[in-house]
């Protein structure tokens, strides 16, 4: 085979740069939750990396990557069999198989980390990894064999998703909605005051996402070329004009912008590119990153107005945000960068049509799927801590750890000094 070493290197370095924006994820979903639950939150991302790894290899890149099923793959590449075939679709790629298989190892692992920030401040530690490796198996080895793999229904039919806005976001968001509905609400949402314990720690989060995301969404051409080129400019574009309409709404709305603000907005307008990036021109992506950053920022007051209890807005930013990338692909994509012309390019509804097909079916299959699978492990094993563990917060009751030693951190922001030790 030959194998072009700038692609193979690029595609080496854009997989060590989505690995990042997992801990990346741990400090921008750390700073929002009380400092109490912080070590619990970066522990439920950190052990996803372990968990997911180990499976990936043994057998979950083969039934999302290999065979000829329209719904899953076989054993072909069980334990990293045959990994010197590529992936069936991709005999033409210019990089080894198995530097394909690490650079979707790296989706695998941040999408069920983003169901944390929905489940924050009440979930079991072994019952959340439990639930990550079944969840893993069940639910993202199929969506990504549909969308991703060339065998799969969804690749077939049509529908673009260029680096994973249905397999990754819109299907963490689903997943998400599902678990929080399960588990229930925390105690004393929403009359208490759950305020972030560390906004720096949101915002240098946010940053690490934003960096790696030019690996995720640029290094999803499998390709140094244009093509990546396309993808990393709008990336940041859309990223960038996300932020500016968040921090517009909240201007207009309640009077200032925050940092806080900031920063969901950017990692909404992340979220909405990363299925269109490669198909849509930078003017495109300046029009979906504003529209996300404005729809999203009312989003996340749905759990509000409907009751449910997504602790960090995984429901308003990334189910609502991946489903809103794909669609706008079916009004802004264009054959001048890549794929099929939308709606505005003269493309007509059709590609339209494909997009919500592809939306439509990744969020039913991921919650009804996830909803059962909460549901029969609460029963087995109970997913939720006990109240007095969850009033003593996660870093202790299932950790026996602090984050702070010196704090005895309340509602967010405020903490009292207590004596050393205590």
């Amino acid at each position: 085979m030959n194998f072009n070493s700038g692609d193979t290197a690029w595609i080496l370095v854009a997989s060590a740069m989505v690995l990042l924006m997992t801990p990346g994820l741990a400090f921008f979903y750390g700073g929002m939750v009380r400092g109490k639950n912080v070590l619990g939150m970066l522990a439920q991302n950190f052990v996803v990396m372990g968990i997911v790894s180990v499976l990936w290899i043994t057998g979950v890149y083969s039934l999302a990557f290999s065979g000829t099923g329209k719904f899953i793959g076989d054993f072909h590449q069980f334990g990293l069999n045959h990994i010197w075939q590529q992936a069936t679709g991709f005999e033409a790629l210019t990089i080894p198989p198995l530097v394909f298989c690490a650079f979707q190892l790296m989706f695998a692992i941040i999408t069920p980390a983003l169901i944390t920030g929905a489940s924050a401040d009440r979930l079991k530690f072994g019952a959340w990894a439990l639930f990550t490796g079944i969840w893993l198996v069940l639910v993202y080895a199929p969506v990504a064999h549909w969308v991703f793999s060339p065998s799969g229904w969804l690749f077939q039919l049509g529908a673009e998703d260029f680096a994973g806005g249905t397999v990754v976001h819109a299907n963490a968001g689903a997943a998400a909605l599902a678990l929080i509905l399960v588990i229930g609400k925390r105690r004393g949402w929403p009359k208490e005051r759950m305020r972030p314990h560390n906004v720096p720690f949101v915002l240098l989060g946010a940053g690490l996402l934003w960096f790696g995301w030019f690996g995720f969404n640029a290094g999803s051409a499998l390709s140094a070329n244009t093509l990546s080129a396309f993808a990393f400019v709008n990336t940041n574009t859309a990223a960038g004009a996300a932020l500016l309409g968040w921090i517009v709404v909240e201007r207009l709305r309640d009077g200032h912008a925050t940092t806080l603000g900031a920063a969901s907005g950017a990692v909404a307008g992340l979220v909405a590119i990363t299925p269109a990036c490669g198909f849509v021109s930078p003017m495109g992506a300046i029009a979906i990153g504003f529209i996300a950053g404005v729809v999203c920022c009312f989003a996340v007051g749905l759990k509000n107005k409907f009751g449910f209890d997504d602790a960090l807005d995984v429901v308003g930013v990334h189910l609502v945000g991946g489903v809103l990338g794909a669609l706008l692909i079916g009004f802004f994509g264009t054959k001048m960068t890549n794929g099929a012309n939308g709606l505005f390019y003269g493309g007509g509804w059709t590609l339209m049509g494909k997009q919500a097909v592809a939306v439509g079916a990744v969020v039913a299959y991921s919650f009804i799927a996830t909803y059962i699978i909460a549901k029969v492990l609460d029963l087995l094993i109970g997913l939720r801590v006990t109240e007095e563990q969850e009033v003593a917060g996660l870093d202790l009751s299932q950790h026996a750890e602090t984050a702070y030693e010196t704090a005895s951190f309340n509602d967010g922001s405020r903490f009292s000094i207590t004596s050393s030790g205590n």
